[in-house]
């Protein structure tokens, strides 16, 4: 991952001495060449995360692309937002949101994530935060290999993850635990583990934290069935478009069939490694990272269209 960052953030920083005019020219050309089925698709892809349909008039708080606050040192939020930015003038305003956000919005905004209500049109997702929740880890381990019980870890400060690993701490099928630092030596406390270790399980559970999920992504690339309630916030990953008990097997609210679940997966490999495929299937839309860019440009496109700019 830190390999990953320094990449990340040098390649930013060289795209940001550029002038935006050599961007703006190259956007029509990067649309060239597409089939009528790949139009759909990206076109399909980008009304789900821009919901917008009536035109809208921004107030005078909007911010401009070209006048970007940095709010301390630049983050992922600012460069990922940036590379699709840079297609377009840099007089055009928005308004957004850089930070962890479950609530609906009043105005027209970009987000990394909205909660999954009925009145949430007003929240426009971009792929933010992608070198953290887009991380896929190759999985060469095979299901039927695997440790017969579930895993989770994670840092736990909101009450129903607290709950969750307070119920099943002492579990003898499922190694659970609250990497917090500050919780070491209490009831609950486990050491960090790695991504690749927590992959010799068969079940890995994702709870969600401030906002998504941060190892569903990796988990629904991997040979390991996924673990989770309904969720309640969505990002570019769409996690409302899941299909509950096809991509990953969902747990009540209260977790309290957790157990029931792990048992009777394990006993039913077939129906395991079919939610693993569908998964797995789902998860590699978006590796094509010229098309996600695509999609990108389109969500952003509409907006300022919408916009009136």
């Amino acid at each position: 991952m830190h390999a990953r960052k320094i990449k990340f953030y040098a390649k930013n920083v060289i795209f940001d001495l550029f002038p935006s005019l050599i961007f703006e020219k190259r956007y029509d050309r990067l649309f060239r060449n597409l089939d009528e089925q790949q139009w759909n698709y990206i076109r399909t892809r980008a009304n789900y995360y821009n919901k917008l349909e009536q035109r809208f008039v921004l107030n005078e708080t909007a911010s401009r692309s070209g006048a970007l606050p940095l709010r301390g040192n630049p983050s992922a939020y600012y460069y990922d937002f940036k590379e699709i930015s840079r297609y377009f003038d840099r007089s055009l305003k928005f308004n957004y949101v850089f930070t962890d956000i479950k609530e609906t919005v009043d105005e027209p905004t970009l987000l990394k994530t909205r909660p999954l209500t009925e009145a949430n049109n007003n929240s426009v997702i971009l792929k933010l935060d992608k070198i953290r929740h887009f991380n896929f880890v190759e999985d060469t381990r095979p299901f039927q290999s695997k440790l017969d019980m579930a895993v989770f870890r994670g840092a736990c400060y909101q009450e129903h993850r607290k709950e969750f690993v307070a119920r099943y701490f002492s579990s003898p099928i499922a190694d659970i635990g609250d990497t917090d630092d500050l919780k070491k030596g209490q009831h609950g406390h486990r050491p960090y583990m790695s991504i690749l270790d927590q992959l010799k399980y068969k079940f890995i559970i994702s709870l969600e934290g401030n906002d998504v999920a941060t190892n569903l992504k990796w988990i629904m690339l991997s040979n390991s069935v996924c673990f989770m309630r309904k969720p309640r916030v969505e990002s570019w990953f769409m996690e409302g478009s899941l299909i509950p008990d096809h991509h990953y097997v969902l747990l009540d609210d209260d977790f309290s069939d957790l157990e029931d679940k792990i048992k009777y997966y394990t006993k039913h490999t077939d129906k395991a490694m079919a939610i693993i495929r569908n998964a797995n299937q789902y998860a590699m839309q978006f590796l094509d990272t010229r098309r996600e860019k695509l999609i990108s440009l389109l969500v952003l496109k509409k907006y300022f269209d919408l916009s009136g700019q």
